[in-house]
């Protein structure tokens, strides 16, 4: 009996070691599963950054789009600006010599006043020298600015 004794034992053993293959094997599947699954999620998770990553550089590019029209449109104006300015300084040149010259005039005709200029002369000498001062006059006030941007850009 030892010996259907023994064969017993020795194929309690083979079950027994084809249980732990099996259960090894099935440990063995579970992980692989496991980490199959675990890879799909990194894979998902990396993916999902990605796609967010991207949608933020896409939001910065309309963003710096929309700021470089912006300082377009303020250098335009400001250069507009800064031409207009400059028309209007050279026209207030301009007004300055006039007002300048019309004060010297001014000056000179209320320094003549009764005093004959050049004695050797005589009076018509005043009456001529009135007459070119106020056709001077006459032109000076008549002549338009002549300011304008396009000589004054540099």
């Amino acid at each position: 009996m030892e010996s259907s004794s023994s064969g017993t034992n020795s194929s309690a053993i083979q079950t027994s070691s084809r249980s732990e293959e099996n259960l090894m094997e099935q440990r063995k599947r579970k992980r692989m599963l496991s980490n199959r699954e675990s890879a799909r999620r990194s894979r998902m998770k990396k993916q999902k950054l990605l796609d967010d990553l991207t949608a933020q550089v896409n939001q910065l590019k309309k963003e710096n789009s929309e700021i470089v029209t912006s300082v377009s449109i303020t250098t335009q104006h400001y250069l507009a600006v800064e031409a207009e300015n400059s028309v209007l300084r050279a026209q207030l040149d301009e007004l300055s010599h006039r007002l300048e010259s019309l004060n010297d005039i001014i000056g000179f005709l209320e320094n003549t006043n009764g005093v004959c200029p050049n004695p050797l002369t005589g009076p018509e000498s005043d009456d001529f020298l009135v007459n070119q001062m106020n056709m001077n006059m006459f032109h000076m006030m008549n002549q338009p600015l002549m300011a304008s941007s396009d000589a004054l850009l540099y």
